[in-house]
Parts: C-alpha cells; sequence; structure tokens
C-alpha cells in the first residue's frame, strides 16, 4: 500500500502545474464513509480563489491528496500526520478539524486530542475546537482537564445559545467514570454563571442534572429549588422536581404546584410530564385532575384526550371515555403521521373496541380493531378479534386468525403460541391449552414464561400436584420470579393446605415485590385463612384502595362479612361487579356465601 502511495504521488508531482496554475481536479474517492480527496481540494481551491494569501501550493496540495488517499485506504496514522502538518503550515480551521474527525475514526483519541489541541492553540476563539476537546477528553475520561475546554466553550457561546449549551452539559458528562467528580468540577467551572440573571436557571438545571446523575438527590432538590427562584417559568428546574417525585421528598411536589399555581401556567407537555409521574405513582385520580385542567387551558392538546379517555375507561366511565377518546382520535388524524401518532391511534382504537364490546357491540369492536395498523398492537389487536370469534361461536376461526399472523421479528412466534393459550383458557378450554403449552416446552425446556403459563393452566385442571412442581422448577430457573411465590401460596391458601408454607411463600412473593397489590391480597388472604381477621382487614383494604379490582373484592368483602360487617361487604362487592360482572372469583364467593346484591 505505501508502494503504491508513492507510486500516485509521484504521478501526480508529475503532472503538478507550476506554481500560480490552477490544479486539475483530483479523483474521488469509491469509499462514501469518509471526505474524498477531491472534496478536501476543492474546497481548498475555493478558498484560495476567494482569499489568494492562503497560497495553497502544489506541494501543499498533493500532501492533502496523499493524506486523504492514506485515509480512504484504511492507513489513518500518516492521514492525520500530512493533515495535521498542511493546517499548522496553512492555518486552516477545516484542516484542523478533518485531522481530528480521522484521529477519532480509527479510535486514537491521543492522537485526535493532539490534534484538537494544535487547532485549538492556532484558534483560540474556535467554539468548534473547544467542542472538540471537551468531547475527546470526556471520552478518554480525563474528567479534571476537562475544565478548561468547558469554561472556554461557554464563555466563546453567544449569550442567547448559552441555555442550551448548559443543557448539553450534562449528555456530555453522562460516561464520565466518577459522577460526583464531575458535578463539582462543572459547578467550580461554571460558578460565575449561577448568579447571572440570564443564565442562572438553566446553569441551576445543568447542576440538578449532574448531581442527579451522582445519585445526590438532595443536592439536586436544591439545584431545583434555587434554579426556580431564578426564573419561575423556566422548565428545566421543574423537569427535575418531577424526576425527583417521592413520597419521601415531598418538596418536589411542592415545588411543581407551585411552578403551575404561578404566574405562568407552564407547557401542554411539561404538565403531561407531571400527569405522567402522578401515573407512574398509581395516583390517578390526582393524574384525572391535572389531564382536565390541561384540556380546559389546551383543548386541542391531542395526547391530553388520549390519556382522561384511557383514565377514564380505567374508572368504568365508558360513556366519558368514549367521547374523549374519539376526541383524540378526530385531532390525532388532522396531524401530520407519525409513530407517536400511530401508536395513540392504536391505542385510542383498542380501548373503544373494548367499549363496544362491554356493550355487547360485538360489530362494532370489530370495526374498531381493524383500523389498528401499528405493529407493535397488531398481535394485541388480533387477539381481541379472535376472542370476537370466540365470543360467537366461532374459537377455531378465531384461534386461525392468531396462527396466521406474519412474524416479523425475533419472538413473534412465541407470542403467538402464548396468545393462543389465552385464548383458549379465556374460553375454559383449559385441556387444549395446556397441551399447546406444553408442547412448545419440549422446544424451549427452561422457558420461564412458557412453564409459568402450563403450571397455572394446569392449576385450571385441577392438577395440583402438576402445577407445584412446575412453580417450583420455575423457582429453581429463576429464583426471584416474585409471580411463582405468590401462585403458589396463594393456591395453597386458597384450598386451605399447609397454611404456614403457603404465608411464607407468599412473604417472600411481597419482599421481591413488595408493592404489587395482587401479592398483597394474596397475603391478606392467607391471614384471613389462619384467622388473624384485624390484619387480613387491614392489609387487603390498603390493596383495594391501591388498585380497585374484583378479587381484591371478592376477598375483602368475605373478611368483612365474616366479621359482621354485611353492609360494608355488600358495597364492597358492588364496587367489584361494577368493574367485571363476570369475574369468577368474585362471583363465587357470592353464591358460596348465598349473597345477592
Amino acid at each position: 500500500m505505501k508502494q503504491l502511495l508513492c507510486t500516485l504521488a509521484g504521478l501526480w508531482l508529475a503532472l503538478a502545474p507550476a506554481a500560480g496554475q490552477t490544479a486539475p481536479a483530483a479523483p474521488t474517492s469509491t469509499k462514501s464513509t469518509a471526505t474524498s480527496p477531491a472534496a478536501t481540494l476543492q474546497e481548498h481551491q475555493a478558498k484560495e480563489t476567494e482569499n489568494p494569501s492562503s497560497s495553497l501550493d502544489a506541494q501543499l496540495f498533493y500532501q492533502l491528496l496523499i493524506g486523504e488517499i492514506s485515509a480512504n485506504a484504511g492507513e489513518p496514522a500518516p492521514a492525520v500526520s500530512l493533515i495535521l502538518d498542511a493546517a499548522q503550515k496553512t492555518n486552516d480551521s477545516q484542516l484542523y478539524q478533518r485531522a481530528t474527525e480521522l484521529a477519532l475514526q480509527s479510535r486514537s483519541g491521543e492522537a485526535a486530542l493532539q490534534a484538537a489541541r494544535a487547532w485549538k492553540q492556532a484558534h483560540p476563539t474556535s467554539i468548534e475546537a473547544s467542542r472538540y476537546m471537551l468531547q475527546i477528553l470526556l471520552a478518554l475520561n480525563r474528567v479534571t482537564e476537562s475544565v478548561e475546554p468547558l469554561k472556554a466553550l461557554v464563555e466563546l457561546t453567544p449569550i442567547m445559545e448559552r441555555p442550551q449549551t448548559f443543557a448539553a452539559v450534562p449528555r456530555l458528562y453522562a460516561r464520565a467514570g466518577d459522577k460526583k467528580l464531575a458535578a463539582t468540577l462543572v459547578e467550580q467551572a461554571l460558578a460565575p454563571y449561577f448568579s447571572q440573571p440570564g443564565t442562572a436557571a438553566p446553569a441551576w438545571s445543568m447542576a440538578g442534572r449532574l448531581r442527579l446523575a451522582a445519585g445526590d438527590m438532595a443536592g439536586a432538590m436544591e439545584a431545583a429549588r434555587r434554579g426556580h427562584a431564578a426564573d419561575v417559568q423556566a422548565e428545566g428546574p421543574i423537569l427535575i422536581a418531577l424526576d425527583l417525585m417521592d413520597p419521601k421528598r415531598p418538596q418536589a411536589e411542592s415545588l411543581v404546584r407551585q411552578y403551575f399555581t404561578g404566574a405562568t401556567a407552564g407547557s401542554p407537555e411539561l404538565r403531561m410530564a407531571y400527569v405522567r409521574s402522578l401515573l407512574s405513582a398509581e395516583r390517578y385520580t390526582n393524574a384525572l385532575a391535572q389531564i382536565e385542567i390541561l384540556l380546559k387551558e389546551k383543548p386541542d392538546f391531542a395526547q391530553g384526550w388520549l390519556v382522561l379517555g384511557s383514565l377514564q375507561l380505567q374508572e368504568n366511565q365508558a360513556t366519558v371515555a368514549e367521547t374523549s377518546l374519539k376526541r383524540y382520535v378526530e385531532l390525532a388524524e388532522q396531524q401530520t403521521p407519525s409513530d407517536e401518532s400511530s401508536r395513540g391511534l392504536a391505542q385510542a382504537f383498542f380501548a373503544l373496541a373494548q367499549i363496544a364490546e362491554k356493550r355487547k357491540d360485538l360489530a362494532g369492536a370489530e370495526t374498531w380493531l381493524k383500523r389498528i395498523e401499528n405493529p407493535d398492537m397488531l398481535m394485541q389487536a388480533q387477539m381481541r378479534r379472535a376472542s370476537l370469534l370466540g365470543q360467537q361461536g366461532k374459537l377455531q376461526d378465531g384461534l386461525q386468525l392468531i396462527r396466521d399472523l406474519p412474524e416479523l421479528k425475533e419472538g413473534d412466534e412465541r407470542s403467538k403460541l402464548l396468545a393462543q393459550v389465552a385464548l383458549l383458557k379465556e374460553f375454559k378450554q383449559y385441556l387444549p391449552a395446556y397441551e399447546v403449552v406444553a408442547q412448545a416446552i419440549t422446544q424451549s425446556p427452561t422457558d420461564i414464561e412458557l412453564i409459568y403459563e402450563q403450571a397455572m393452566t394446569a392449576e385450571k385442571l385441577n392438577r395440583l400436584d402438576a402445577m407445584e412442581q412446575l412453580l417450583r422448577r420455575v423457582i429453581t430457573l429463576k429464583p426471584d420470579y416474585h409471580a411463582a411465590y405468590n401462585a403458589l401460596g396463594y393456591s395453597l391458601a386458597d384450598r386451605n393446605l399447609r397454611l404456614t408454607e403457603a404465608k411464607e411463600l407468599i412473604q417472600k412473593a411481597v419482599a421481591l415485590a413488595p408493592t404489587d397489590p395482587f401479592i398483597k391480597d394474596s397475603l391478606g388472604w392467607v391471614e384471613f385463612r389462619l384467622g388473624n381477621q384485624p390484619e387480613a382487614l387491614r392489609i387487603l383494604e390498603a390493596a383495594f384502595k391501591t388498585r380497585p379490582d374484583p378479587e381484591i373484592a371478592a376477598h375483602l368483602g368475605e373478611v368483612l362479612w365474616s366479621m359482621g360487617h354485611h353492609e360494608r361487604a355488600q358495597a364492597i362487592w358492588k364496587e367489584g361487579r361494577s368493574l367485571n360482572p363476570e369475574n369468577e372469583t368474585l362471583l363465587e364467593t357470592l353464591k358460596r356465601l348465598r349473597v345477592k346484591i
């Protein structure tokens, strides 16, 4: 390769025009991933025409040519050396940048840093040179050395653009090995900006992000507070407070509320971020209130209607949910199609199909489901269409609908199999479901989900020994699989078998998933079976408050009934029935206790 480069260089030198004449066009590289020699040289020829004092003589011209040929031939070291030398001779910023980029492409951090430093020395007021130096030093994890380039970058950035620069800093330092050191050094380097009126809020937002990354929650909260004090309309401090929202840090949500009740109502996107935080904390009533405020202020904010409709449907308010979801569809279909709108429309169509199905309008449900085109929800949509066929006595057609789904990505075959099992179980075809999943396990004997699914199907067939054997196999394969502990413990408790062991199993599940209301329901149920009624009542009331569900309602109602609180028990059961009038556990409880509601 070196001999070839020398030959090419000799040929071009022989053909070179005399000094002052126009140089010939250079050949174009066939590699698309690198800048071609022609492109680089043509740039400098153009600059020479505009500025004769930056004369690009024949020798320098061919030095650049050899450098670019070396780069395209996969020999970056000589390419960087040649182009960096040319940059120093011409003081050309573009050549310094080209040498730096070539070194980066060859993964030579030290060479890139050398080129960037030379660039910065030659052009001390270059923002790009400072940015490259900063990024290279951070890529090399030389955090301490990054202080000066960071200071230079901010100082050189126009005042109006500094907030964007501050916003980018946490991302630049995201890979720093010592994040606490990074946060400290950045704050020290940019200390003057924390007190300047135009930069205080973005600077404190930057500090808050760096402190969050370093695990300094108290420091991040203080940064959010000071950023908000500097500019009550700034969104950055509020976004940090949203990330900090936790029952243990009430001051975070207090700051968010203060922002929204202030002089500015905030952007719809920011209020939506607040709604998402509330939803993550399962504070559905609070989330609903915030959505209603948002839509009162911004009635054409499409995403708000989707969330509102989904929450209303979850609260069993089908009529108003339908109105909200249709409003979302109307607004979303007026927007430019995007991945986000495709997902949103799919969610809305699916929810509207649910509403129609609850009303026994199977044709209407089918119409909504057919409109779902988003590939991520296609499986879910086809499953519901298959269920609709099953409800019309066409279960085999429904199964075939699932089988005919295209397998577009890895895992689709398995998803289709699980969908068929779920459909069979929905229509109480437990034996065929058991056989389908058993056959699949022969192909994937360590698939946790398949084994768990087979265990739950065995339970429906009253094959308790098989169920227990399968669940213990799951626990052996994955000791932190909380659902297996819960399922086995609940099954024993529900049958009044080995209650002490059942409680131990459920307590293990609680330890692995302490916020799961359904595991708390199991714990309350086993306490009831053990005769600990007050403790059972306490646990079940908390579970039902967290997640109103007909099965939890069945258990809570039975505990209340056994304690003589008949009116309250009936009220809980009525609420459970309104959530799902066909829930098997609730219906069995009412039948066994001979209660009519």
